[in-house]
């Protein structure tokens, strides 16, 4: 065959291609896969956006002289977690589901809590180091159910998260040994 006769074949434009055209198909993972994988990011998500708000809260809300550190502290923790959150929903939707969205469902699926905004400053960080357990907790069960399924790419963006996490958990804790 000529090479005339094998580029006669080819697509002028991507939506010349019979493939471009085609539904998006997933990266190989199987749908049981991929519900274990969302399922597991979905209940990250859902504690991380719990824990995002009370960062928020207790920047807003910090008193007394620990007021400057933390107020700073807490702003740069929530800015953190923002990234963490938007980066988690977006892998989700990598795999075609749907990522929780709604307080309700971060609620019905957190296992860290709400609490109030009038909290002195040490429960606050109190707080923060019982959420940051919490999230390594998730973070790790969600790194295993990756590596299980051969999913790379979430599992390295996880354990970057755990080694952040780790860090706060270390800062703040030593934070509350003066």
């Amino acid at each position: 065959m000529s090479k005339n006769e094998q580029t006669a074949n080819v697509a002028t434009t991507q939506l010349d291609n019979n493939m471009a055209k085609a539904k998006p198909v997933k990266m190989g993972w199987s749908s049981p896969q991929i519900e274990e994988i969302t399922k597991s990011l979905n209940a990250l998500l859902a504690n991380y956006s719990i824990h995002y708000q009370k960062l928020r809260s207790f920047h807003w809300n910090v008193k007394g002289s620990d007021f400057f550190d933390l107020h700073e502290k807490f702003e740069l923790q929530y800015t953190e977690a923002l990234i963490h959150i938007d980066a988690i929903a977006e892998r989700i939707r990598i795999f075609g589901e749907a990522p929780f969205s709604s307080l309700k469902q971060y609620l019905d699926t957190s296992e860290i809590e709400e609490t109030t905004s009038e909290l002195n400053s040490d429960l606050m960080v109190r707080e923060m180091l019982s959420d940051y357990t919490i999230l390594i907790r998730y973070m790790e069960d969600t790194v295993e159910i990756c590596a299980k399924h051969a999913d790379s790419g979430t599992e390295s963006m996880v354990k970057g998260y755990i080694n952040k996490i780790e860090t706060h958990h270390w800062m703040f804790s030593a934070f509350m040994a003066r």
